[in-house]
């Protein structure tokens, strides 16, 4: 695979203190999620468990959970097993692509939510495991798609790390909603496609040779006037004119007998 090379920033220290800024404000915004998912768990413990606010297919009052379930975990082993993921994940996808990821999350969030409400067992779901699926599934389709070292590195340790998710986007253990995970995959890959040059590439090296090119040509031409000059310093001389319309279009009767719809 032929990877373009970037060209250099014109100030090193200045471009690296920059992506220094951008992975730690995207770690902490990661960690501020997962500190949230821990507060609402503790809350549980002393209030009673937040049932309500899951995910009730084929309920209305389910609805209410396409929002809330993604924040609610049914023991502090399933919040512990969402925990990590959703650190790496999410730092990832906001580091890599802040553009991309911004609208990719709350997308995810919510269409693997609708479609579990629409296609999913009874009787609720929860948890932030689809989440985290669309995420990874987002973060390997951008690095397949826009093929760039970056892009291809975050794609690698996303999947290195979490690519057994793919395992459990089908029915295998009872009480796993492996509808989420099935649905919030195919979010985040749909994401992936749709939102794959929202982030600007990193500029593409110049080499020295596309401008020596240039710059030998126009001296070929300025010492030698009979050296032909490079294409596209040549001017359009002569532009072709636009066909004059003449005539009149005579319209045909239509024969007796014979109707349009025959």
């Amino acid at each position: 695979m032929d990877l373009p090379e970037h060209d250099l920033d014109a100030d090193p220290a200045a471009q690296a203190h920059a992506d220094r800024r951008r992975i730690v404000h995207a770690a902490l915004a990661a960690a501020a999620f997962v500190a949230l998912l821990w507060w609402i768990k503790l809350f549980e413990q002393w209030l009673g468990a937040f049932s309500a606010l899951t995910l009730r297919p084929g309920e209305w009052w389910g609805l209410i959970g396409i929002v809330s379930a993604p924040l609610l975990h049914g023991s502090v082993a399933h919040l512990s097993a969402n925990t990590l993921p959703m650190l790496v994940l999410t730092t990832l996808t906001l580091a890599v692509y802040p553009r991309a990821g911004l609208r990719a999350i709350p997308t995810i969030w919510l269409l693997s939510g609708i479609a579990v409400w629409l296609f999913g067992r009874p009787p609720a779901h929860l948890g932030a495991s689809g989440l985290s699926h669309g995420l990874m599934l987002f973060l390997f389709v951008l690095g397949l798609a826009r093929r760039e070292r970056a892009a291809i590195a975050t794609a690698m340790v996303a999947f290195f790390l979490y690519g057994g998710m793919l395992m459990t986007v089908f029915p295998r253990e009872p009480g796993i909603s492996w509808e989420y995970h099935l649905f919030g995959a195919i979010a985040g890959a749909g994401a992936g496609l749709v939102w794959r040059r929202l982030d600007p590439p990193p500029p593409r090296k110049r080499y020295s040779w596309e401008d020596e090119d240039e710059q030998t040509a126009d001296l070929d031409h300025a010492l030698d006037p009979t050296e032909p000059p490079r294409p596209t310093a040549v001017p359009v001389l002569w532009h072709r004119p636009e066909p004059e319309r003449t005539g009149t279009i005579l319209p045909f009767p239509t024969r007796s007998g014979r109707t349009d719809s025959d």
